[in-house]
């Protein structure tokens, strides 16, 4: 080793095993490189975080499966797949998805995709009026359908609208189920598409969809998680926050073709913000 600010920490005879643990130390921000030697693949770490890492390690090795884990290669441009054998690509889709999506997360993704595809069988105007929000909000109207508080979330207006969020929900949202639990999912979702529905509703009136808001506070609970409580395992890279806010500022410009919802956009990002923010501090409240 030329670099004596590395150490070597352990020795393991896989190669994607010890590039999926590399993977997972790049989002807590250690520096790491994996060696190949005659007989295995030797890990390095910072000399200053070995005694973490090798606790991080041990947690590491009991269950490499863990949603943390392959979240880290995702974010790395990797899939690292931790079984020694080869699937066929149907399979290993279909075991990655399931895998990773929780209760929470499947639901969603299900009926997002049923809402939209019974909209394009012929039942559009009338699931529309089911799910849009109301026209002029007061008690009674709530009392009366209070699912439409929520409905909006889950109506998508075209193929790369739905595919577009539907995507960024499985792979944000199941991270969140699968680090922090259901709940804390739960409650993203409820509190953002509550405050993001309202907020749209405010600025632009009833007519619009989509869960473009709840994503946007996937982004900001996932991104301040990382930032506040990296040990946690949930992060996103610079290059993709710096690609979702731009998003969010393109569309407040004229030179979008469609229609954005900037306000949904940006309520959802300030709720997940706040949600992480508050799910640290009740997290280290209780540790102390």
């Amino acid at each position: 080793m030329q670099n004596t600010e590395l150490q070597p920490l352990v020795k393991v005879t896989q190669h994607n095993i010890a590039l999926l643990f590399c993977d997972y130390l790049k989002t807590l921000q250690i520096r790491t490189q994996v060696e190949k030697e005659a007989d295995g693949f030797v890990i390095y770490c910072q000399q200053d975080k070995f005694d973490f890492v090798q606790q991080e390690f041990e947690q590491f090795i009991q269950q490499p499966e863990q949603a943390k884990y392959q979240q880290a290669a995702w974010q790395n441009g990797d899939v690292t797949d931790v079984s020694s054998s080869f699937p066929t690509l149907a399979s290993s889709f279909k075991k990655q998805f399931f895998s990773h999506a929780g209760v929470v997360t499947l639901a969603v993704f299900v009926i997002c995709w049923l809402v939209f595809l019974g909209s394009n069988l012929g039942w559009g105007n009338a699931i529309f009026q089911h799910l849009h929000f109301y026209s002029q909000l007061s008690v009674d109207a709530i009392l009366q359908a209070p699912h439409r508080l929520l409905g909006p979330a889950f109506f998508h207006f075209s193929w790369l609208h739905i595919v577009f969020n539907t995507m960024w929900w499985w792979q944000l949202g199941g991270s969140i189920e699968q680090v922090n639990g259901k709940f804390s999912l739960f409650s993203v979702l409820i509190v953002s598409a509550l405050v993001s529905n309202l907020g749209q509703f405010m600025v632009d009136g009833p007519n619009f969809g989509g869960l473009s808001g709840v994503v946007y506070a996937l982004v900001g609970y996932v991104w301040w998680m990382g930032w506040l409580m990296p040990e946690k395992g949930l992060s996103l890279s610079k290059p993709i926050i710096g690609f979702m806010l731009f998003w969010l500022l393109l569309g407040y410009t004229s030179l979008m073709p469609i229609n954005v919802a900037n306000t949904a956009h940006l309520l959802g990002l300030v709720s997940g913000c706040a949600l992480a923010f508050l799910q640290v501090l009740k997290t280290k409240k209780h540790s102390h």
